[in-house]
């Protein structure tokens, strides 16, 4: 792209454009179907004509720089539907175990030898220094050659002097080496913690495997030794990686005690970029919802703000987890009979926080991921609504996996906002199929089609950092349901790339309850745009993965360009 000057007559200062976009496909998000625009113009941050470029032209002035898109193609920036942005900068710092092809880790070999590398890095060193753990993401039993988990003693072979954790890809399990074992002091002897789960060899002594509670015990008992240089390097480091995907509104979706203080340190100081929102995990404590960064009226505060809280019920369908209604079609190692998951906690406490939550018109998103936890944060909700009446709640139900088709009148019913997870088709669509739920619950995971026909709005996430922040990879997804392995899943709740577009855009936008500032090329609202190599909306849906981010502009300047 290039800066152009043109010869006809200029503005004033006073109503000249700082900005316009020309030559491109500029595509507004006004409307239920593609509406282009000839050019945009901005001004101190916000868009100040959306029309034809002759007319664009009336706002040049001496200053104004004219942005040939030169083909290219320019529509609002993306907000995140669900993602945890501080968790994405730490991963970001951690060996990068990841499945291909988005990492190395492809067998328990594979997974060593990273670890192994990375201890003797730069950020290797620094996290082993500052935190006294050997700390990997991303690991997937189910894309492993040895469809299992990597133990104890496997992780030996990375360090006996130096406890080791490797967090699974789900963010709901991790493993952790002998070294952990005795430092954390787990026993044949230690009880299994509520919500959670050692697994355990034949003769009941914890194999090193932890699920849900089990694995975030250690995680939040490293985390919180995090310092103010770490945390400085999160959050840059998050900004970064969504600023490269086109998000320019990032969630942290289950902020802990430690992380909420990080985050309005930096927002004090003035590091964001980003519009960042964070919704504290409710299980953890409320007090937070009394300050400053926390308002009725969704305005930022040095581009940070509380948008409400989180909760938690239960866990993670690929990991097995999940609270299902029916069994598992595979069993997880160790269980036997029909196993269906568990919940994170009773009715009676999910009740409770959902009626915090409306009581003092919190805006509440509930991870349920399983449709028995679906069906218990449903009952939450309408009877929260019962007794306290919050017209416009905008309550999000978040991932919705298993979510049945009888369950969705409910959620119209109820004003439930569906931030679905289509993204697991691809990273996971072939180990529901085979192992996770079989045919044909899993070609319903994720039922946008009939959510949309319903009457919902729904937004698309990709649940950083259990997936990278891509936008285009959650957008390749939503239309296309393709399995790693090129099977299509569920092809009858494929969703146009324009309602994809929707679900990055305008109906995120809703969700935040920012519609009238974000979301479509409008008047008024904000210049956050993203620049594309090519236009979604015309390339064949089967490559919209591989879209290219060009350039990120935040309320008219560029934060990220490739």
């Amino acid at each position: 792209m290039t800066s152009l000057i043109g010869c006809q007559q200029k503005a004033s200062k006073e109503t000249a454009a700082d900005a316009i976009y020309t030559n491109g496909d500029i595509i507004t998000m006004e409307g239920d179907s593609a509406n282009y625009a000839e050019a945009v113009a901005l001004k101190e941050g916000k868009i100040v004509f959306v029309g034809s470029k002759t007319e664009a032209e009336k706002l040049k002035g001496d200053s104004t720089k004219l942005i040939d898109l030169q083909g290219k193609t320019l529509l609002p920036a993306f907000l995140d539907g669900h993602g945890h942005f501080y968790n994405v900068g730490f991963a970001a710092s951690c060996a990068n175990i990841l499945p291909p092809p988005d990492g190395a880790g492809k067998d328990f070999a594979s997974i060593i030898a990273e670890l192994n590398r990375y201890k003797d890095t730069e950020d290797g060193k620094l996290m082993i220094q500052k935190f006294g753990w050997i700390i990997g993401n991303g690991y997937d039993d189910s894309q492993l050659t040895e469809k299992d988990h990597p133990k104890a003693t496997d992780l030996d072979k990375v360090s006996t002097d130096v406890p080791v954790v490797i967090i699974h890809q789900s963010g709901h399990l991790s493993a952790i080496n002998t070294k952990a074992m005795n430092l954390l002091g787990y026993t044949k002897n230690t009880k299994d913690p509520k919500g959670g789960t050692f697994r355990r060899d034949a003769s009941g002594t914890p194999n090193g495997v932890l699920e849900e509670n089990a694995a975030f015990a250690v995680l939040f008992t490293i985390l919180a030794k995090t310092d103010a240089e770490m945390s400085d390097k999160f959050i840059q480091r998050g900004q970064e990686e969504y600023a490269k995907k086109g998000y320019l509104t990032a969630q942290d979706g289950r902020t802990t005690v430690e992380q909420m203080a990080a985050l309005k340190s930096a927002a004090d100081r003035g590091l964001f970029y980003l519009d960042v929102v964070s919704y504290p995990d409710i299980a953890l404590g409320t007090e937070c919802m009394n300050d400053g960064y926390y308002n009725h009226e969704h305005v930022y505060k040095n581009k940070y703000r509380i948008g409400g809280v989180k909760l938690t019920l239960d866990g993670s369908p690929q990991g097995k987890t999940a609270w299902l209604t029916q069994c598992y079609h595979v069993n997880p190692v160790g269980q036997k009979g029909c196993y269906k998951g568990y919940p994170v906690m009773n009715d009676a406490k999910a009740d409770e926080y959902v009626e915090m939550a409306f009581k003092n018109k919190w805006q509440i998103l509930c991870h349920t991921n399983g449709d028995a936890a679906i069906d218990q944060y449903l009952r939450a909700v309408a009877g929260a609504e019962a007794k306290y009446a919050y017209d416009d709640h905008r309550t999000v139900i978040i991932h919705a996996q298993t979510l049945r088709k009888d369950q969705i009148p409910t959620l119209v019913k109820l004003k439930i906002l569906p931030s679905l997870f289509p993204m697991h088709t691809y990273y996971w669509g072939d180990w529901h199929a085979e192992s996770v739920l079989g045919e044909p619950r899993a070609d319903y995971i994720s039922p946008c089609r009939d959510v949309i026909d319903a009457g919902l709005t729904i937004t698309s996430h990709h649940d950083a950092p259990v997936t990278f922040p891509n936008s285009m990879r959650v957008m390749d997804a939503t239309v296309n349901r393709v399995t790693r392995s090129g099977k299509i899943l569920g092809a009858d709740q494929r969703i146009t790339p324009y309602e994809a577009l929707e679900s990055l855009t305008s109906w995120a936008a809703y969700q935040y309850f920012e519609e009238k500032s974000k979301g479509t090329l409008t008047v008024g609202k904000l210049g956050d745009l993203v620049v594309l190599d090519k236009n979604p909306l015309k390339i064949d849906p089967l490559k919209i993965h591989t879209i290219q981010v060009l350039e990120s502009i935040k309320e008219g300047k560029t934060v990220y360009k490739k």
